[in-house]
């Protein structure tokens, strides 16, 4: 099936996701959230797995919030600053990863 990225373009880490997964034979496409934003359902299935985790509070876009924007709920948030998002979210056979780490890793490339 095809995998999903969620993220931005110029991002290193979702980068890396697409060029590691297309190298491992994946049918994989990056959908830059400034492009196209996060669509609310996937972004409610988000929250709900992980939570304000969902949040990367050591963002460049987090950190030029103001103090109303930082405290707001995260689906608010979210759907106002998608770039704040942390990345990347891949969505891979109906199930959702977070981030480019380890485990998403042996997760997705075996």
């Amino acid at each position: 099936g095809r995998l999903r990225i969620y993220g931005l373009k110029n991002c290193d880490s979702c980068r890396a996701a697409l060029r590691d997964l297309v190298a491992a034979g994946h049918a994989a496409s990056l959908v830059d959230l400034r492009e196209a934003g996060l669509p609310d359902a996937l972004r409610d299935r988000a929250l709900a797995q992980f939570g304000a985790g969902l949040v990367n509070r050591r963002s460049t876009t987090w950190r030029g919030l103001d103090a109303a924007a930082q405290n707001a709920a995260p689906v608010a948030l979210l759907a106002a600053h998608p770039s704040v998002m942390k990345r990347p979210l891949i969505e891979a056979g109906g199930q959702l990863y977070l981030g480019w780490d380890a485990g998403t890793k042996a997760a997705l490339l075996g």
